[in-house]
């Protein structure tokens, strides 16, 4: 575990696979922000924090050292993308995307 709210930073950008200006951008800060804040040498601001969280990062832990239950896994971009359309599907399409996930893994192994 990495002591430092930098560190912990970015132990999770490396995890979502992003470069610092991406990870920046989700944050809505600019690249040299992002690398101020992986090294200690400046906090960011709450909306920054708000803006990461709805992406799915555990702030919680980024803040503290400690992991929340729900950031065993966090999601990255596509991922992201993929639940907020299947969100915005009615109910028999969603049955239909969950078929066909279903068929797909089956099929895969």
């Amino acid at each position: 575990m990495n002591s430092s709210f930098g560190g912990r930073l970015k132990e999770i950008r490396r995890t979502f696979r992003l470069s610092q200006h991406e990870f920046g951008a989700l944050g809505g800060v600019a690249t040299n922000a992002q690398g101020k804040y992986e090294n200690d040498s400046r906090q960011p601001r709450s909306g920054y924090l708000v803006a990461i969280w709805r992406r799915g990062v555990d702030v919680l832990y980024v803040l503290t050292g400690e992991r929340t239950a729900s950031s065993a896994y966090p999601l990255v971009e596509s991922e992201i993308a993929l639940v907020e359309n299947y969100r915005r599907l009615n109910p028999t399409d969603q049955r239909t995307v969950s078929m066909i996930l279903s068929t797909l893994l089956i099929d895969s192994q």
